[in-house]
């Protein structure tokens, strides 16, 4: 996201080079942190004595810190510059990506985990915008492939990576790789950028950048505790939701009243802005609900090492690769909006084929639902980060940006926790209802193989642990049977969108 008014930094080519390669650096260190603690969940779970909806804060406090600061990285690259705020980026980030692997309980990582997703927002906007300010604009495009290629190598890398070292090594390791390359990064942009551009003093609306983040924050901590406290029986709960209306509220009211509120309420009067950003909510809910129920899936129940649970889920990457670089030559020959709802078929086909998992299965319905679920994805986000200010005015760009990631992130979030306690819940239903049929007088459980019996101790602890497999891949295969439904609504939503007149700009992927 360049900042308007920044002027563009000139730079020889060893230098360009040099910033290039600092700059991938850190994206990729971003990047790849989106996807390789997914692997690692169920090994920091038993380190740090965390339930299994516990654990989801370590994945949901990165998210939703990230999705607070993200709209402010526009204000703080023209306040105190991009350089600056990229230098800070990286080395908070850093710091932070250590203090993590030092954690020694479920506190400590969680708050940690918060401090990366606040230094971490401003990675991949800032890193973008680098890349745009040091190359002139005929080297644009060139410059956008190779940081696309370097966003996408993260999620890519991330499983196989973390599974190779939390087995070698240990899960502390999943962080400690951040540090060689953030130092990388850290030198290579304070050696090889000079120049702030030109910083301007921009108003910051505090009170709707405070209540908005108050909101955010509320509600996330009544999904995350929610199934622990059992729900609105807790006065904590009750509480938590009504502090997220009010605050939710009040930000309401100072977007509509203030002359220069924090985000402009005129963005959302432009239709295919409006349209994105809802698919771009379902899209964030989809995908990062399924990449935390998949690792614990597979560890926990099919008895995966980590190591081949992060080569089996390695394929979904592979796929949004190859559908990225495909839609980058028919974005421009092709309706943008057949290419996201072929995208959107595409992951909805894959959750189906999630939903016929098994205990019984081998890797390859794994790998293959993973492969055509990241070749939707990789369908769909090009169109859509090109569709979405495709026809908003030049003036809301910027905010534009940062609206849009936000909402994907806050979807994302909400995905997360949420999916987590439906398959919660689910499983304990489920698992009374399989228990109400283990009678004795019930003629098909009469004969049992061992090691199960209905009237030994140990036959019965064996039952019971069966029973509890079972529920827990029952719920699993509802979680993705529901997430296919929600992804195939997501295709009607596309009548929201419409062609725009005027040629539409080349696309500039938003992936932070």
């Amino acid at each position: 996201m360049s900042v308007p008014g920044q002027a563009a930094l000139k730079v020889n080519a060893t230098s360009r080079r040099m910033i290039t390669g600092a700059v991938m650096a850190a994206t990729i260190m971003n990047s790849l942190d989106t996807t390789i603690a997914n692997v690692a969940l169920p090994h920091i779970q038993g380190s740090v004595s965390a339930s299994q909806d516990q654990i989801t804060w370590v994945l949901t406090s990165y998210i939703v810190a990230a999705a607070i600061m993200t709209p402010m990285t526009g204000w703080l690259a023209g306040r105190f510059g991009q350089r600056r705020v990229l230098m800070v980026s990286i080395f908070g980030f850093t710091v932070a990506s250590g203090l993590c692997g030092i954690a020694q309980n479920l506190g400590e990582i969680v708050g940690f985990r918060l401090l990366q997703g606040v230094f971490g927002a401003a990675l991949i906007p800032s890193s973008q915008a680098v890349l745009l300010d040091i190359n002139p604009p005929e080297r644009h495009g060139q410059a956008m492939s190779v940081w696309v290629m370097g966003a996408i190598l993260g999620p890519i890398l991330g499983p196989a990576l973390g599974g190779w070292l939390t087995d070698n090594l240990t899960w502390r390791w999943v962080f400690y790789i951040n540090l060689p390359v953030g130092v990388l990064a850290f030198f290579g942009i304070s050696t090889f950028l000079h120049g702030e551009g030109q910083a301007r003093s921009v108003k910051l609306d505090f009170i709707g950048f405070a209540t908005l983040a108050l909101a955010i924050g509320s509600l996330q901590m009544m999904l995350d505790r929610g199934q622990q406290q059992d729900w609105f029986s807790s006065r904590e709960i009750g509480i938590e939701a009504g502090l997220a209306a009010l605050f939710f509220y009040l930000f309401l009211v100072q977007t509509f009243t203030a002359k220069q509120p924090f985000i402009n309420p005129r963005l959302f009067l432009d239709r295919n802005f409006l349209g994105c950003s809802i698919i771009g909510f379902v899209l964030g809910t989809v995908l990062f609900a399924v990449l935390s129920l998949l690792p614990p899936m597979l560890e926990n129940l099919m008895g995966y090492p980590v190591v081949t649970t992060g080569l089996v889920t390695m394929p979904r990457g592979i796929g949004t690769l190859i559908s990225t670089f495909l839609v980058g030559r028919l974005v421009r020959k092709v309706d943008n909006r057949l290419l996201m709802a072929v995208g959107l078929f595409l992951s909805a086909a894959s959750l189906v084929m999630m939903s016929r998992m098994s205990l019984f299965m081998d890797e390859r319905l794994v790998m293959i639902s993973g492969f055509v679920q990241g070749l939707g994805t990789g369908l769909v986000f090009v169109p859509l980060s090109t569709m979405a200010f495709a026809t908003l005015d030049q003036r809301f760009r910027a905010e534009g940006t940062a609206m849009f990631t936000l909402i994907r992130n806050i979807g994302s979030a909400i995905g997360i926790s949420a999916l987590q306690v439906v398959a919660i819940r689910n499983n304990e239903i489920v698992h009374s209802r399989l228990v109400e049929g283990l009678r004795p007088d019930n003629p098909a459980v009469a004969n049992l193989p061992a090691p199960f019996s209905l009237s030994e101790v140990h036959g019965i602890a064996a039952l019971n642990g069966e029973v509890t497999r079972q529920a827990a891949m029952v719920s699993y295969v509802d979680a993705f049977w529901f997430l296919s439904i929600l992804s195939f609504g997501a295709i009607f939503l596309l009548l929201l969108v419409r062609k725009p007149r005027r040629a539409v700009a080349p696309p500039q992927v938003h992936m932070e």
